[in-house]
């Protein structure tokens, strides 16, 4: 089976809720990043990415100097268990129109799942089972 662990990512990157928007643009720029998972008293409570910024900061004209990553991230955070099928993660992404889910074991982020990589590893899968068959 073609699980979530097998396919996350574990370079997950945290800013605390009270940050600034710069000072999470920055943080994605400096970890070459375009999510970070926001926390409020070190818990996951959502996530920013580089399309928040742009559709609820610059788009609305809000001041990225001195509003909050909390204004604008989105909640709640959408998880998924690392013993899940890759297929589910890739289902919920769907459902959801987001682009990655947060992976969560024993109440701990431990990683993300992207549709890139979860594609990738669904199309890898496809065709080691195609020139198995002797289809390519």
């Amino acid at each position: 089976m073609v699980t979530v662990r097998n396919n996350m990512d574990t370079n997950v990157f945290c800013i605390d809720a009270s940050k600034t928007i710069k000072e999470a643009i920055q943080e994605m720029l400096e970890k070459k990043v375009w999510s970070l998972v926001v926390t409020k008293n070190d818990l996951p409570v959502g996530v920013v990415t580089d399309k928040d910024v742009i559709r609820r900061c610059a788009a609305v004209g809000l001041n990225p100097m001195t509003e909050t990553v909390e204004q604008i991230m989105s909640s709640p955070l959408i998880t998924i268990g690392p013993d899940e099928h890759v297929r589910k993660a890739l289902d919920l992404m769907v459902e959801k129109n987001i682009r990655r889910v947060y992976v969560v074991e024993g109440g701990k982020l431990i990683g993300r799942v992207t549709q890139g990589g979860a594609f990738r590893s669904l199309l890898g899968l496809v065709e080691g089972l195609s020139s198995i068959s002797g289809l390519l």
